[in-house]
């Protein structure tokens, strides 16, 4: 089968590329692409469309059952400069912990003289779940994760990691500051436990979803819960390691009782219920036997 490679956005033709089996993969005819027409993008920053102006086709779709051809034109969108996935999530995550803790054991560097006033135990407990939870994401994405994709592009460094080291400073600075009020322990200590249970619960579902996808592979099957209990959230919806991510950073706002972590926490569950509800409808346009009772990400609600 010969496909006619054609540029997106200027409609002038690369030139044409010859491919031997009709079950090959879009993730296969990109590097084909490539490898044949040295004067495309990169494999990585690729991105395949049946029209200039369509969507982008899935890595999974085969050139059968997308109904191509021999003769068919085939359309590549450059992406841009492109950086890997793992590296964007170190950045990330590795710039909070720092930020944090430089003013959680260095608060003369910010608050001056007034950061020798006697700190409560409510800011050395959130530095501690704080960094908990960092640590524990940093570790996730060396051991745990694995990516369908090797790239995105390289532009969400910068926009992620804003994002990230920006609440981090916004709230450490409150939480941390000489004048800041802590609640009562009767609320700090039940919001603690709800915080190491939601984190608990966080790190079971991305184990779960990591043994879902054989090393090296692509692979995509329905979640379903494993015989660790906290799993068992996959019954309830398709995305509980948001559910559980939300759940922990309100925990943290409640034991806090700061506006900022508040404003972070729900900053945060507005992101990811975007993504969970376009996860859920990936989902169920998949896989045809898709559990129906599952929401998205709360259960029984969205």
């Amino acid at each position: 089968m010969e496909l006619e490679i054609v540029n997106a956005k200027s409609s002038k033709p690369y030139g044409k590329v010859t491919v031997s089996s009709p079950s090959t993969t879009i993730s296969d005819l990109r590097v084909l692409i490539h490898k044949n027409l040295k004067q495309t993008p990169d494999a990585n920053r690729q991105s395949l469309r049946l029209d200039s102006r369509g969507k982008s086709v899935r890595d999974a779709d085969t050139l059968e059952s997308l109904s191509l051809r021999n003769g068919d034109k085939v359309y590549i969108k450059d992406l841009g400069p492109q950086i890997g996935w793992k590296t964007v999530f170190l950045a990330e995550y590795a710039g909070p912990l720092i930020v944090y803790l430089l003013f959680y054991f260095r608060p003369e560097l910010i608050y001056g003289q007034a950061a020798s006033k006697p700190i409560s135990l409510t800011t050395h407990i959130a530095a501690g779940c704080y960094t908990v939870h960092y640590v524990k994401r940093l570790l996730e994405t060396i051991f745990v994760h694995r990516f369908s994709h090797a790239t995105m592009p390289l532009r969400n460094l910068f926009k992620n990691c804003s994002y990230y080291w920006g609440f981090t400073a916004y709230v450490s600075y409150h939480v941390n500051h000489p004048l800041y009020t802590s609640p009562c322990m009767c609320t700090v200590f039940p919001a603690l436990i709800a915080f190491i249970f939601c984190e608990l619960g966080n790190f079971s579902i991305h184990v779960a979803l990591r043994n879902l996808r054989p090393p090296g592979t692509k692979v995509r099957r329905i979640p379903e819960p494993d015989t660790n209990p906290m799993t068992k959230l996959f019954n309830l919806v398709s995305c509980p390691n948001y559910t559980f991510e939300i759940g922990a950073w309100l925990s943290f706002s409640v034991m806090t009782c700061c506006l900022a972590a508040y404003l972070f926490a729900f900053a945060g569950a507005f992101q990811m219920t975007i993504w969970a509800l376009a996860k859920h409808r990936n989902y169920k346009k998949e896989f045809k036997d898709y559990p129906r009772q599952r929401r998205s990400i709360f259960p029984y609600v969205l």
